[in-house]
C-alpha cells in the first residue's frame, strides 16, 4: 500500500518511465508541473542525465525560449532512454514525477561525500515534482515507496536521497526534504554543510509480491 493519507483519497497509479510515457512526461512538466509559476519552472528533469558539456550547449541555445529548448533536449534524452524514473497518475493524468535510477547513471550528480560512505549497487533519488492541487498529499512518499520496492526486487543493496536541511519549509524542495527519508525509513549515513545522505538497506526490506 503506497501510503499517506491523501493518496488514499485518489486513484494514483505509479509507473517507471517508459518510451509509451514520453507524452505523458511532456504534458506533465509542460503543462502541471508549474502552473502555479513555481520557480523552479521551466523544467523538465534533463540536467540530471547531461554531462557538464551537454547542459551548457543546451543553455547556449536559450535564448528568448528556454522551455522550449529544454523540451526538445528532453526528448531526445527519453527517447534516448536516459532519464530515469516514475510518473504517479490520477485517471491517466501525469501529476507527479520522481527522479531515481542507478547511481552510475548520475556522475555528475551524486555528491561527493555520498560517495565516500556509500557502496554497492544503489539507486539514487534526485529529485520530486509535484502538481501543485496535490502537493501535500502523500504523493511524494507513495512515489519513495515504489522507488524501494522496485530497488529491492531488481536486486539492489541500498537506495539513496540527498535532501538539504533548510530553516524553513521550503514549498519548493525539489530533493525531496529529510523528513519524507525519515518517514519513508532512511537514516543519516553522512552530512556536509545542509546536505545530508540518507540511506535505506535493502537486504531486510520485504519484497512485495504484487
Amino acid at each position: 500500500d503506497h501510503a499517506g493519507k491523501g493518496v488514499k483519497q485518489m486513484t494514483i497509479e505509479i509507473k517507471p518511465l517508459s518510451v509509451d510515457l514520453i507524452p505523458s512526461y511532456i504534458d506533465f512538466f509542460d503543462t502541471r508541473a508549474f502552473s502555479d509559476d513555481s520557480p523552479c519552472g521551466p523544467c523538465f528533469c534533463t540536467s540530471p542525465s547531461m554531462d557538464p558539456a551537454s547542459e551548457a550547449q543546451m543553455i547556449s541555445e536559450f535564448g528568448d525560449d528556454a522551455k522550449s529548448t529544454l523540451r526538445r533536449y528532453a526528448i531526445n534524452l527519453l527517447i534516448a532512454g536516459r532519464i530515469h524514473g516514475y510518473l504517479a497518475f490520477e485517471d491517466d493524468i501525469p501529476v507527479g514525477w520522481c527522479n531515481a535510477g542507478d547511481r552510475d547513471g548520475y556522475p555528475n550528480w551524486i555528491p561527493e561525500i555520498a560517495r565516500q560512505v556509500s557502496s554497492g549497487k544503489t539507486v539514487s533519488v534526485l529529485c520530486f515534482t509535484i502538481a501543485p492541487d496535490y502537493r501535500g498529499r502523500g504523493l511524494s512518499l507513495a512515489l519513495l515507496e515504489r522507488v524501494v520496492q522496485d530497488a529491492k526486487a531488481q536486486g539492489y543493496q541500498t537506495v539513496e536521497g540527498y535532501p538539504r536541511i533548510q530553516k524553513d519549509r521550503e514549498p519548493y524542495d525539489f530533493n525531496g526534504p529529510l523528513r519524507l527519508f525519515e518517514k519513508a525509513g532512511f537514516v543519516e549515513k553522512a552530512r556536509e554543510g545542509n546536505l545530508v545522505v540518507m540511506s535505506k538497506d535493502l537486504q531486510d526490506e520485504p519484497v512485495n509480491s504484487d
